[in-house]
């Protein structure tokens, strides 16, 4: 981790897991692994967060087996066993997020793919609170979406599209476009097409920032606000 340096603008880096219920014949994204860093615009991590939560993971056992990568429970049992990973209240979980945001004196939330993020983290306080509360971030806070910023950076560049295409990474819309998903993007920075997201919270998030530095490397005008 890197010492704080108060003279630099820091931002959170976030990426949740989650599982479905369904209500009213439409599903909601319950989160159980919430991971996310404290970075500034060079990708450099000063402090990381890793939870699993515990009235998703440990309460709705039937949910769990509903969950998009339930395959990876086992590894999720092992690690909180050995104390690598931490179960905690969703109201932990909130209290400590603000709390950082506070203390790093945040600029930004960044979530590729950022809208269903913060569906889902809205979703889970308010399915667990009963609606007393329905946010998880703090009010005012600016929510950022990296496959936006990538967008209008790294994915417009000849040697990314090349590199889609020589790959297999585009699209099937009736004109292919590259694929922008965190894991065709990492793909790329690593010139490996065989890389595969473990698709466990924190560790996208190490993806995710590094796709955000080299946004913000860019200077170049995008789009970075969710609702932007």
């Amino acid at each position: 981790m890197k010492k704080i340096d108060r003279r630099r603008k820091l931002f959170i880096v976030l990426d949740t897991e989650t599982a479905n219920t369904l209500k009213n014949m439409m599903l909601f994204p319950l989160v159980y692994d919430l991971g996310f860093a404290v970075v500034d615009k060079l990708g450099r991590v000063y402090a990381t967060y890793d939870f699993v939560i515990y009235e998703i993971y440990a309460r709705a056992k039937d949910l769990m087996q509903s969950a998009y990568y339930a395959d990876k429970l086992p590894q999720y049992e092992a690690e909180l066993k050995d104390g690598t990973r931490k179960m905690v209240s969703i109201m932990t979980a909130y209290r400590i997020f603000r709390e950082v945001c506070k203390e790093y004196n945040i600029q930004a939330v960044i979530a590729h793919n950022a809208k269903f993020d913060l569906t889902a983290l809205n979703t889970t306080m308010r399915y667990l609170t009963g609606s007393k509360i329905r946010y998880f971030f703090p009010f005012g806070l600016e929510i950022w979406d990296s496959q936006k910023m990538a967008h209008d950076t790294i994915c417009k560049q000849k040697s990314y599209i090349e590199f889609c295409k020589e790959n297999g990474l585009m699209t099937n819309h009736k004109t292919p476009r590259v694929r922008e998903t965190a894991e065709a993007l990492h793909r790329y920075k690593l010139l490996d097409n065989t890389y595969t997201e473990r698709h466990t919270a924190l560790s996208d998030v190490m993806i995710e920032k590094d796709i955000f530095a080299r946004c913000m490397a860019q200077h170049k005008p995008m789009r970075k606000r969710l609702y932007a």
